[in-house]
């Protein structure tokens, strides 16, 4: 037995069987992917896949038992490694961040200046996507940490915890109909074309909420990830916006008006979330303690022993 049929076996499963895909990404080939999944198998004497001919198709139901120890064990051998950095007194290394576009313009750069000036040879790798993407990214290893408003709580597998809350705002070019109308109700905004969020982020899933329980239809005409290209848009005339309300700068966004919507759609949680288990190195702890001031490292632990912080 050896780590590479385990990866194998992880990554098969995570990749929907998909030998090509496991072979890339353990940059391998896929004769030889094969040649390690089968192999453990015989040794265990237990079949851990379900196959059509040569062709994986699912796992049996001895293979997800196995499977589950299996990730134990790699996730126990990475913490290894990285207790044996920790314990050598090495302060260098990469914290692999991934956010949502939102998050990492608006709320980690002064984070990021912060933990640059304590860790000076820690290289910070950030990465932007969906919350279900960075949720992926954190329970494969590919990243240390993940930063999103939803869904992040939803994986058991992962220790979330809560940072901030936050509200939406409309925003509206200078001399908007809707500046005129106190306080701004749904209605109001049905009457214009909108201009908000993808689903699944920054906060989507309230103002949908919202919208479906007063009975309202909006006219969502554009969607994007990026605050600032909703705000690019809005400022063409094209609708109303509805940003979070850590993307507007009354100083930086000429043009526009922003107007509370707190009353409108309900308040949005930023989580930060690492995998279940994991060995943080002291930077880690820094880094999330930054982001999270009221986080002692002892809540942390707490929670990485015991589940998520309410």
């Amino acid at each position: 037995m050896n780590f590479q049929q385990l990866r194998s076996i992880r990554e098969a499963a995570r990749r929907g069987y998909n030998l090509t895909e496991v072979a890339n990404a353990l940059f391998t080939s896929q004769p030889g992917v094969s040649r390690q999944i089968r192999e453990l198998e015989d040794e265990l004497g237990v079949v851990i896949f379900e196959r059509n001919g040569k062709r994986l198709t699912g796992m049996t139901e001895p293979g997800k038992g196995i499977l589950k120890i299996i990730d134990r064990l790699l996730i126990e051998a990475e913490n290894l490694q990285q207790a044996s950095l920790e314990y050598t007194g090495q302060q260098s290394g990469t914290l692999s961040v991934a956010a949502t576009h939102t998050q990492a313009r608006y709320a980690l750069p002064k984070v990021v200046q912060s933990f640059r000036t304590a860790y000076p040879d820690v290289r910070i790798a950030l990465q932007q996507s969906a919350p279900e993407h960075i949720a992926e990214w954190i329970l494969s290893g590919k990243t240390d940490i993940g930063i999103a408003t939803e869904g992040l709580s939803q994986f058991p597998d992962l220790v979330s915890f809560p940072c901030y809350r936050w509200s939406h705002l409309i925003v509206v070019p200078d001399g908007h109909p809707l500046l005129s109308r106190s306080p701004i109700k749904l209605e109001d905004l049905a009457e214009f074309p909108l201009i908000t969020y993808d689903v699944g982020f920054t906060g989507r899933g309230h103002i949908d909420a919202a919208f479906a329980q007063a009975g309202v239809k909006p006219d969502i005409v554009l969607t994007a990830m990026d605050s600032d290209v909703i705000k690019q848009y809005v400022s063409l005339g094209l609708g109303v916006g509805i940003v979070a309300s850590m993307a507007f700068d009354h100083g930086r966004d000429k043009g526009m008006r922003a107007v509370e919507a707190s009353h409108l759609f309900a308040q949005n949680t930023t989580r930060l979330a690492v995998r279940k288990g994991a060995y943080l190195r002291s930077y880690a702890y820094h880094f999330i303690q930054q982001f999270a001031p009221d986080l002692t490292r002892a809540d942390i632990d707490a929670a990485l022993n015991g589940g998520d912080l309410s």
